[in-house]
Parts: structure tokens; C-alpha cells; sequence
């Protein structure tokens, strides 16, 4: 890993067990203090305007799942992939329910038990993270589709 990644204390900064941190927010809060990531990953039911780093967007509606399930797990992998060199930020408008339904996508893909990765991101990133039955259920069969 490189020196260069998020500081853990940084707000948002959820630390995965291999050691990858990535930051989840909400855009609606405005960025938070720190360097600019590297790349993001945008879960929007409307595609995001344009970025100074690289990014990409899923369209993904709010309280809902991301219309193209190969395509999230696709852009979710390229993520973890990148977070272990690269500044990687995830966000949704609110920064709880599609962010943390991603994250803890990713702790799955980081060795997290997917019975286990709401809690594990409930416990280090939001309280209020993964809002709905469906996006549960979704980390739960990650990796399945």
C-alpha cells in the first residue's frame, strides 16, 4: 500500500481488514476536509457532473438497488482494486444507505462474512449505514449475481 491514502481519522474513512481504507460521504454535505481522492464511485439515480479525478457512476435510485447489478459488482471490484494504491471515495447523496451498501460490498469483497458486513460497517463507518431490507439482502448475496 502506499503512504499516500486516506488518513483512518479523516471523517467517513472506513479501514477494511486488508488494510484498504476508502471514504464514503454524502455529496449533499459538500467535500470533507483532506486531500481529493483519486477516484470515485458515484451511486446516483442521475449521472453525477464531471469531477477534476477520475470517477464513475452507477445509476443507482435512493432507497433502492443499482439498476444493473453485473455492472455495480464490475465497478464495485475496480474500487477495491484501486483503493489498495489510490485515494477511493463511494458516495450517494446522503452518504448512509447506497454508500453503505456499497462499502459493505466491498468488506465482502475484503474477506468480511457477507452475513456480517452490514455490521461490520454499521460499527466503523455510520450507525444508519445500509438503509433498507433490499440493500441488506443485496450485500448478503454479493457476489452471487
Amino acid at each position: 500500500m502506499i503512504a499516500d491514502m486516506w488518513e483512518p481519522e479523516l471523517a467517513g474513512v472506513l479501514e477494511l481488514p486488508s488494510g484498504r481504507r476508502i471514504r464514503g460521504r454524502g455529496l449533499r454535505a459538500g467535500p470533507p476536509p483532506g486531500p481529493d481522492p483519486e477516484f470515485g464511485l458515484y451511486l446516483l439515480a442521475k449521472q453525477p457532473p464531471p469531477t477534476p479525478w477520475a470517477g464513475r457512476w452507477i445509476r443507482w435510485p435512493d432507497f433502492r438497488l443499482p439498476t444493473d447489478r453485473e455492472d455495480a459488482q464490475k465497478a464495485l471490484q475496480a474500487a477495491w482494486d484501486r483503493a489498495a494504491e489510490q485515494r477511493v471515495e463511494i458516495a450517494c447523496n446522503g452518504g448512509r444507505g447506497r454508500t453503505g451498501t456499497a462499502l459493505a460490498c466491498l468488506a465482502v469483497l475484503d474477506g468480511v462474512p457477507p452475513g456480517s458486513a452490514v455490521a461490520y460497517v454499521r460499527q466503523r463507518y455510520s450507525r444508519h449505514a445500509v438503509e433498507t431490507l433490499w440493500q441488506r439482502c443485496y450485500v448478503e448475496r454479493f457476489g452471487q449475481i
